[in-house]
Formats: structure tokens, C-alpha cells, sequence
């Protein structure tokens, strides 16, 4: 994917988490977040602190824009962009940073990819519902919202993934 394209296309999720943040609240138990998927397929070209960076304003943009509290996505999501490298390494292999290439399913295989987007799916889900009940909430609360948001939001950025990172052999 160009450039030029995945950007289009990442600021075209932005607003469709958007629109998924302001008017698809189904229940208390179950947050839609496409966050994370997006900031796992950022160009492997952009370090680690411009991965940060981007995630950074990418959370601040929806959490002004949407849920009310300042900083939460943010909070959540600079830690994906922090061990975006290193799952990267864990899951693909070091060859992937070190030719600058991007991912993808049909390359490298649904398992692999899945577990790098439920890993980070994982980490922002942690952090995102710990900072937003604050000692406020039960913890069979707290784990029933992680496991239901963790599954739907899975379902999602696995087709988000088509967008994102789509197969560059075509």
C-alpha cells in the first residue's frame, strides 16, 4: 500500500471510530475500539516514537471528539505504539523491521497476525478499562467488559486488517 493510500485510509477509520465512540453504545459491558488494529499497521518505517506520537494524537482526536474524558484512548493507545516493535519482532520476525516491509494475513498467515492485533487488542483493553472504572467499578464488572469488548473489537479489526494491511502481492 502507498503511502498516500494507508493514510486516506487511516484517517477514514478515525472517523468511523468516531462515529462507532458517539452512537454505537450498546451496553455498558462492551466497547468497539478499532485503536488499537490501527496503530499495529502503521508503516514499520516510522520508529517508535513517531508510532507514540501518532498514537498520541490519534487517542487525544477521540477522546476530544467523542467519549468526554481527555486522555483515556490516549493513555490506552501509547503503549500499543511502545511495544508495536517489539510484538513485531516476537510474532513476524526481525527481517520484517529490517526490510522496512509492512504485514500482512495472505503473507504471513491468519494465526500470526491474530495474535499480534489480539495481543495489542489486549494491552489497550487493560489499560483503557483500568484508568476508565478507577477503582470505581467490580472486578467481575471490569472482567466481564474486557472479555465482551475484546471479542467484538477482535471480530472488527480483523476485517479492519483488509483496509490496513491488505496483501501487496496482488
Amino acid at each position: 500500500m502507498k503511502r498516500g493510500e494507508f493514510w486516506i485510509a487511516y484517517v477514514l477509520l478515525l472517523l468511523a471510530q468516531l462515529l462507532i465512540s458517539n452512537y454505537f453504545h450498546v451496553t455498558p459491558y462492551v466497547m468497539l475500539t478499532l485503536l488499537p488494529v490501527m496503530v499495529l499497521c502503521i508503516p514499520l518505517r516510522i520508529g517508535t516514537i513517531g508510532a507514540m506520537l501518532i498514537a498520541c494524537l490519534t487517542g487525544l482526536t477521540i477522546d476530544i471528539l467523542s467519549e468526554g474524558v481527555l486522555g483515556l484512548n490516549a493513555l490506552a493507545l501509547v503503549p500499543v505504539a511502545y511495544i508495536r516493535k517489539g510484538l513485531v519482532n516476537l510474532i513476524f520476525g526481525p527481517e520484517l523491521f529490517a526490510r522496512k516491509a509492512d504485514f500482512s494475513v495472505a503473507r504471513y498467515g491468519f494465526a500470526k497476525v491474530a495474535t499480534a492485533l489480539l495481543l495489542s487488542l489486549l494491552l489497550f483493553l487493560v489499560i483503557y478499562i483500568w484508568a476508565d472504572g478507577a477503582g470505581t467499578r467490580p472486578l467481575w464488572f471490569n472482567g466481564i467488559r474486557l472479555a465482551a469488548s475484546l471479542a467484538t473489537s477482535f471480530l472488527v479489526s480483523i476485517l479492519t486488517l483488509g483496509v490496513l494491511a491488505p496483501d501487496s502481492r496482488k
